[in-house]
């Protein structure tokens, strides 16, 4: 190994270190980068230009997601100003007959509109919109926000088979197809979802009681009957437009096999397309502006997401020995790729050993609270690991991407958007990840002995 190789050890490790101390790891990956452009190239000028670079390598890799993220938020913003968010899960309180089905109704709602739309936006609509009717069948809180919490920043966000924000992110790293990881991953997700739910619900069944004993009627007073938004004559319409749409791309995107980045610009189109509609219809000509501001507020949105993910990916863009050239030009190694070809001598990439190595270090990178920030490192060090195996380069990445994403996406990680759900909710963010905790874990090492046996 070189020096620049030791540099990118240290990165790494460095990264994983500020990770466990709930720091941001921005500046150990941008000094890496500065470092090892230092040693390639040998000239100070060499090393500033490999990080403005690397940060543009990122930026094509992944530019594709944030637009797709920006624009479905934008297209929520464009419908919500005319109560169709609303009208748009009401047939849902009319199912809230007792605290198992208004579990189950959060769960399926949370899990359907985060496919689409992502949690974060989700959480309000849903914890606004579906909890108190949730809470008025005698669903404790606590248990309302365990619900979204597993089903969006758990199960959903991890599998993100329809936006492959995740899997692409891993994908891309890995060096291997998209459709192949979006394809584990949502086995893997589906498989720790349904596990740490039901574990959850069952943990949870003496709370219920006691809920429904002492404090449902007191929570049943206690909420408050604000009114409903006003909706407009549009809003039914634009709800049936966008059923209708979505219900349309689901089947060519299965009858037409589109997948990964052909997928995600088949959904960004007609998010696109249905904000237009939308605003124009609604606004009129005041629509030519205020289309501006909702196409913003998405952008932004995704921006405050995913935009700290660019030095850290452009970091560990350097380990790939595909995208390393975008960076440091043609002769330029896979550090990381190197360094796992090294590791994958004395650890083989099939089996416990890897697999829950894997898990381990994609739960660490969580802890910053992301949940996206560690893929690139889990996805280049899975490619890495698997010598040109695809199929275990997939399922290392969708075991790493699991860990990642149900620890620092929200669901164990109490200062990661896990606040927003216990917010909203009204619950205490440190009790819902004491909830969440068992549930998730058992979970995940079902999902990842899945893994090993059938996926490798």
């Amino acid at each position: 190994m070189t020096l620049a190789h030791w540099i990118y050890a240290l990165g790494t490790l460095a990264v994983v270190i500020t990770m466990i101390f709930r720091r941001n790891v921005l500046i150990p990956c941008i000094v890496s980068t500065f470092l090892i452009g230092l040693i390639f190239k040998g000239s100070l000028i060499g090393a500033v230009t490999a990080v403005f670079r690397a940060n543009i390598a990122a930026l094509s890799e992944l530019g594709s997601i944030f637009v797709i993220i920006g624009l479905m938020v934008a297209m929520l913003k464009s419908l919500s100003v005319t109560g169709a968010d609303e009208l748009l899960v009401a047939p849902l309180k009319k199912l809230m007959v007792s605290p198992f089905i208004s579990y189950l109704v959060l769960v399926i709602s949370t899990f359907v509109i985060s496919l689409f739309f992502w949690p974060t936006p989700a959480v309000p609509l849903i914890g606004t919109l579906l909890v108190p009717a949730a809470i008025k069948a005698g669903l404790p809180p606590m248990a309302a926000a365990v619900a979204i919490a597993l089903a969006g920043q758990g199960m959903a966000l991890s599998g993100d088979f329809v936006i492959q924000g995740a899997p692409g992110l891993s994908a891309k790293s890995a060096g291997i197809p998209i459709p192949i990881v979006t394809n584990y991953a949502a086995i893997l997700s589906i498989i720790t979802g349904v596990t740490a739910i039901i574990l959850a619900y069952i943990f949870m069944r003496n709370d219920i009681e006691n809920f429904i004993k002492t404090g449902h009627q007191e929570a049943k007073k206690s909420i408050e009957e604000k009114g409903a938004k006003a909706k407009t004559f549009h809003a039914p319409y634009l709800v049936w437009l966008l059923l209708i749409s979505i219900i349309l791309v689901i089947i060519a995107m299965f009858k037409f096999n589109i997948r990964g980045g052909d997928a995600s610009a088949l959904l960004g189109g007609t998010a696109i397309t249905i904000m237009v509609i939308a605003t124009l219809w609604v606004e009129g000509s005041k629509g030519l502006d205020i289309i501006a501001d909702h196409l913003t507020d998405g952008l932004v949105f995704a921006f405050k997401v995913m935009g700290q993910i660019l030095p850290i990916a452009g970091f560990f863009f350097l380990g790939n020995p595909d995208a390393v050239k975008s960076i440091l030009g043609e002769g330029a190694p896979g550090y990381l790729f190197d360094i796992g070809k090294i590791i994958s001598s004395a650890i083989p990439a099939k089996g416990f050993l890897s697999a829950f190595g894997m898990l381990i270090l994609g739960i660490i990178t969580g802890l910053d609270g992301s949940g996206f920030s560690g893929l690139p490192m889990t996805g280049t060090l899975a490619g890495a690991m698997a010598a040109g195996n695809v199929k275990v380069a997939a399922a290392l990445s969708a075991i790493g991407q699991m860990g990642a994403i149900w620890a620092g996406g929200g669901t164990i990680i109490a200062w990661s958007s896990l606040v927003a759900v216990a917010g909203i909710v009204g619950v205490p963010v440190f009790d819902l990840v004491r909830k969440n905790f068992i549930p998730v874990i058992v979970g995940l090492i079902i999902s990842t002995i899945a893994a090993v046996l059938f996926l490798m």
